[in-house]
C-alpha cells in the first residue's frame, strides 16, 4: 500500500488542475471521500479510498460571510456562536449561499445585545461589515421592544426620548413610543442596547424583556428564535 498523500495533490492529478485551485474546489465543499464531503485541503488519502468531484464544482476564492442569528434570551453573544451550524440554518434561508465549514471560523460579533436579550444577532467574516458597525455605529438605528412592569413617572416619556444623562454624558435623543401597557418601542442611534435596562429604571420602569427587532435597514422579520440565515447580495444594514 502506498503511503497517504494530501487530498489537495490527489484532486489536482485527478481534475487536472493547479494545487491552489483543488485547495479552492475541498475548501469550497465540493469533494467527497468515499462519499463524504471533505473540505481540509491538507487531510490525506490513499489509493484505496474513492474521491469525486460533485457535478457542478467550480474552483473559487470563499468569500467572507455574514451571519444574521435570532439570539435567544438567556445567552451571551458567544454562548449564541454555538448555535451557528449547518442544521440550524432557517429553511427559508433565500440567500443561495452553499454552506462549508470555513463560514462557522473566525466569526466577529458585531453591535452586541446582553444576555437577557433576544433578536437580530450579527457575527461576520467580512471586513467592509466589521467598519460599517464600528466606525458608523454612532449612525445605525437600533430598534428593540422592551418589555416593562412599574408605572412610569410624570413626562418619563419624553425624558427617555431626550434628557437623561449617563455617567456625566447626555445621551443622544431617541424615538420611544409605548405598543401596549407593558411595551416601550426604542430607536436609538449611539446607545447600546445593555443601557436600555438603566433607560427604564430612571423613570421607574422595571425591563423584564428585551428584543432586537432592527438594525438599520435590516429587520428581524420573520427569521424564527435560535435560527440564522446569511447576509444577502445587495442588503445593507
Amino acid at each position: 500500500m502506498s503511503e497517504p498523500i494530501r487530498l489537495a495533490k490527489r484532486v489536482a492529478a485527478m481534475v487536472p488542475c493547479s494545487r491552489r485551485e483543488a485547495e479552492q474546489y475541498i475548501e469550497g465543499g465540493w469533494v467527497r471521500v468515499d462519499g463524504n464531503v471533505v473540505e481540509e485541503p491538507q487531510s490525506r488519502v490513499t489509493d484505496e479510498q474513492r474521491v469525486e468531484l460533485d457535478p457542478g464544482a467550480a474552483a473559487a476564492n470563499l468569500e467572507p460571510v455574514t451571519l444574521l442569528l435570532h439570539k435567544p434570551a438567556g445567552m451571551s453573544d458567544d454562548e449564541a456562536r454555538h448555535l451557528l451550524s449547518p442544521a440550524t440554518r432557517a429553511p427559508d434561508d433565500g440567500s443561495g449561499v452553499r454552506s462549508v465549514k470555513r463560514h462557522f471560523a473566525h466569526l466577529n460579533v458585531l453591535l452586541p445585545l446582553p444576555p437577557q436579550a433576544s433578536g437580530l444577532a450579527v457575527f461576520s467574516q467580512d471586513g467592509r461589515i466589521l467598519r460599517k458597525l464600528t466606525e458608523d455605529a454612532l449612525a445605525i438605528e437600533q430598534e428593540l421592544i422592551a418589555q416593562v412592569t412599574g408605572t412610569i413617572v410624570a413626562g418619563g416619556l419624553v425624558r427617555l426620548a431626550h434628557g437623561l444623562v449617563y455617567e456625566g454624558r447626555a445621551l443622544p435623543p431617541i424615538k420611544v413610543s409605548w405598543q401596549n401597557e407593558t411595551r416601550l418601542r426604542f430607536a436609538l442611534k449611539g446607545i447600546p442596547p445593555w443601557l436600555v435596562e438603566w433607560m427604564c429604571a430612571q423613570v421607574g420602569l422595571r425591563l423584564t424583556g428585551l428584543k432586537r427587532i432592527r438594525i438599520g435597514r435590516l429587520p428581524l422579520a420573520g427569521l424564527p428564535e435560535g435560527r440564522w440565515r446569511y447576509l444577502r447580495a445587495g442588503e445593507r444594514f
